[in-house]
């Protein structure tokens, strides 16, 4: 998953973004306003984590602009606990969800999953042959036909290479989208790095039922064994 936070206690978000780095998550921490509005419009995210009381404006007028502009990204608002009325703010500006402050990083990372959950196809798991992913638990395996599993381990980018296939299984997935993905804003990665990611991917997936094909021009899906012999 990839994460927008936008904190401006550096110290808090270094921590946090700490913490969902080691969860095997992709994390760009900005410290104003106007950081958070520029990496919020050239990187797509998956979600964004929204402090409001930010140096150079309140984080509600770049929520709202998200909105304005149709971005649907799945926004949690990070304040005070004792704030009401800065939470009815934000969830009526379009945020999803909020976390009062000082919050448990271990339920940043399950309000995360669920909003993200939500905004997708809504399933906790998804299968393509023999390939199981389970998101609550962040974890891929092979099912077996006697109903044995055997679990799969990846590096943290081919992890979200094959997670974003399965979200949901069957679409396409452009290059470049995967690219921006996982690159960090001052660490691009080239065509040949996914192309690279997506090669051992094919390896690894061997005798699991599943495949990654790919689309010329357009990008790669994850089918079935029996749909890219089709």
């Amino acid at each position: 998953m990839r994460i927008l936070l936008v904190e401006d206690d550096v110290t808090l978000g270094q921590v946090v973004r700490q913490s969902l780095l080691q969860t095997g998550h992709r994390v760009d921490l900005a410290v104003s306003g106007a950081q958070a509005r520029h990496l919020w419009q050239v990187q797509p995210v998956d979600a964004v984590l929204l402090d409001l009381n930010l140096p150079d404006e309140n984080g509600l007028t770049l929520l709202r602009e998200a909105r304005a502009r149709g971005d649907r990204t799945p926004v949690i608002v990070l304040t005070a606990r004792n704030r009401t009325e800065e939470r009815i703010a934000g969830l009526d500006a379009g945020a999803d969800d909020y976390l009062g402050k000082p919050f448990d990083l271990g339920e940043v990372e399950a309000r995360l999953r669920a909003l993200v959950r939500r905004a997708g196809d809504g399933q906790d798991v998804a299968e393509v042959g023999g390939l199981v992913f389970d998101r609550r638990a962040g974890r891929f395996f092979t099912r077996q036909g006697d109903g044995s599993v055997s679990d799969l381990a990846f590096p943290s980018r081919e992890f979200a290479v094959l997670a974003e296939l399965m979200t949901p299984p069957g679409k396409v997935v452009a290059k470049r989208f995967l690219s921006d993905k996982l690159a960090g804003f001052d660490d691009a990665l080239g065509d040949n790095a996914i192309e690279v990611f997506i090669s051992r991917l094919r390896r690894k997936l061997i005798g699991s039922g599943a495949t990654i094909r790919t689309f010329r021009g357009l990008g790669y899906a994850l089918e079935t064994d029996a749909e890219q012999a089709v």
